[in-house]
């Protein structure tokens, strides 16, 4: 079977989308001839067992005459498109469907309540408008990554065909953290971005800095930096610049460090159609808080966490909870969230169900 998965950055800056195409990449491409098409950049990331082509960005240039041509030469039996709202993901999935190729698009999240929300009158109605109702209209099958966001694509009333499939990591490579004695240290690592609530953080630490001397709230991460000198003006107005770090992007043994020697690891998210962070954390064995939007009640369930509601008041709650934690109570959930990743989040059960979901389409698979 040969598949063409699009995706229109592979940068390590590109934060979850690029994990999830680089992890079910590597597994994937066992199982199949996969090749992978994206634009060029400056720090692409390395993914085995698939070939990568890199296509020209300009719809007006030569994407189109370049990617007809990559569909030729190879032929896939399936393309998979990731993302919204670059026309060039549209146009793709329109271009190999006029040739007869099915589709399956995976939104990562991006057709969330909140993501629509924003903007929408001067960029996502226009998009929507001009090429992006139709593309998820028109796509074979879509793909989200959890339930509640089968539930959110459902009620767009665009596309019911949708098929829910987690996303996964590589456990085998992550070490779980051999001591839980508390470093005082917290993280937050991921895009600095308006909707990963950094500023509910902010504000949650201010309100708890009598209690948190000697704490290090740790900010990694690429982003804006005029959101990011934003940020640190708010952290130096509520008077717990010396308490919150910004680090930075941090990436490969640097990343792992963090997570190891870090207490418990805060995505204080609006909106998350999945949260690799969260799940890296967890194969670490570091604790977790995050919120409603982000679909982790796996955090409750399996004892490994705190999954909140979209607050100040929540966020302070849990933290004052997770403050209160003794180095027997950090072991005993770091182990429950490792043992929650190995049972339902490895990337090669990932992998495995995406085969299916393309034999089924291709009518090879009758369940």
């Amino acid at each position: 079977m040969k598949i063409i998965h699009y995706i229109p950055s592979l940068d390590r800056s590109s934060g979850g989308t690029t994990v999830y195409i680089q992890l079910l990449g590597k597994a994937l491409g066992q199982l199949v001839e996969l090749h992978i098409v994206s634009h060029a950049s400056d720090n692409v990331v390395e993914i085995p067992n698939c070939n990568i082509h890199f296509i020209s960005s300009s719809l007006f240039g030569n994407m189109k005459k370049e990617w007809l041509e990559l569909l030729s030469n190879i032929q896939p039996d399936i393309v998979h498109v990731n993302c919204c709202w670059m026309p060039q993901c549209a146009f793709t999935q329109k271009w190999a469907q006029a040739k007869g190729y099915k589709v399956v698009l995976t939104p990562h999240g991006m057709l969330e309540p909140w993501i629509m929300a924003r903007n929408y009158w001067t960029r996502k109605l226009p998009a929507l408008l001009l090429y992006q109702k139709e593309a998820v209209r028109e796509a074979d099958m879509l793909h989200s990554t959890a339930d509640f966001e089968k539930v959110n694509l459902l009620k767009l009333g665009y596309n019911n065909k949708i098929t829910v499939i987690p996303n996964g990591i590589e456990t085998d490579t992550i070490s779980l953290k051999t001591s839980w004695k508390p470093t005082k240290k917290i993280l937050f690592l991921s895009r600095v971005h308006i909707k990963k609530g950094i500023e509910l953080l902010i504000e949650s630490i201010a309100s708890l800095k009598e209690k948190m001397v000697g704490y290090t709230v740790i900010i990694a991460g690429e982003g804006d930096e005029a959101y990011i000198r934003q940020l640190k003006q708010k952290a130096e107005e509520m008077g717990i610049s010396a308490i919150v770090q910004f680090v930075g992007g941090v990436y490969g043994e640097q990343k792992w460090q963090l997570f190891q020697k870090t207490d418990f690891f805060v995505l204080p998210t609006f909106c998350e159609n999945f949260g690799y962070v969260v799940v890296e954390a967890l194969a670490c064995g570091t604790p977790v808080i995050t919120t409603k939007g982000a679909p982790w009640q796996d955090l409750e369930e399996s004892g490994s966490g705190w999954w909140i509601d979209i607050s100040t008041d929540a966020l302070i709650n849990a933290l004052e909870e997770a403050l209160s934690k003794n180095e027997q109570d950090l072991m005993e959930m770091g182990q429950k969230g490792r043992l929650l990743v190995e049972q339902k989040y490895t990337i090669n059960a990932v992998a495995l169900s995406m085969y299916k979901l393309y034999m089924r389409m291709l009518n090879k698979e009758s369940n």
